[in-house]
């Protein structure tokens, strides 16, 4: 029985294979039956195409200003920048310095706020940490005197467990 479920099998298996081939390839093949095998002949080349379009537009119709830019112009017109390009060199690197302590003393100002900050965080931290040795601390104590009490308990319990076994009592 094995055998013949074997068989049966490996040929459901070809013919799925076989089905599957067909559907994958059959489309392309029919396609290349149904124009004809021919592979040498080049198809007609097609005739140029006739359209009346305009010319693309250049740059300078769009916007004729920008054809005129020159370094030399650059700002004429504006009194800030004749103010400024006509700073000596002087002049410039000292107003550079200038910004760069602002920017330097900004820098310092926010160190010495996140220090501060920083600081009353440990302050804080600080005062939490010595609260839980106190409460530790405490607790240790009381643990201490709690382990005295039981072992003095144990020694009375045990003095007067002897006194009853010597007058005759036999436990539990």
């Amino acid at each position: 029985m094995s055998r013949r479920s074997g068989d049966c099998l490996r040929y459901c298996l070809v013919v799925f294979a076989v089905v599957s081939a067909l559907c994958v390839s059959g489309p392309a093949l029919y396609w290349k039956f149904k124009k004809g095998m021919k592979l040498d002949v080049v198809p007609p080349s097609c005739s140029p195409c006739i359209c009346d379009c305009p010319p693309p537009l250049s740059l300078l119709k769009i916007a004729p200003g920008l054809a005129n830019l020159s370094v030399a112009d650059c700002g004429g017109n504006d009194p800030d920048v004749k103010e400024e390009m006509g700073k000596h060199l002087v002049e410039l690197l000292r107003e550079e310095l200038k910004l760069q302590e602002a920017v330097g003393e900004e820098h310092a100002v926010h160190k010495n706020l996140t220090l501060v900050e920083a600081r009353r965080a440990a302050s804080q931290y600080q005062k939490e940490a010595e609260k839980c040795n106190v409460a530790t601390e405490t607790c240790e104590q009381a643990r201490e005197r709690s382990e005295a009490l039981l072992i003095k308990e144990k020694k009375m319990t045990y003095s007067w467990e002897r006194r009853a076994r010597q007058l005759g009592w036999e436990g539990e």
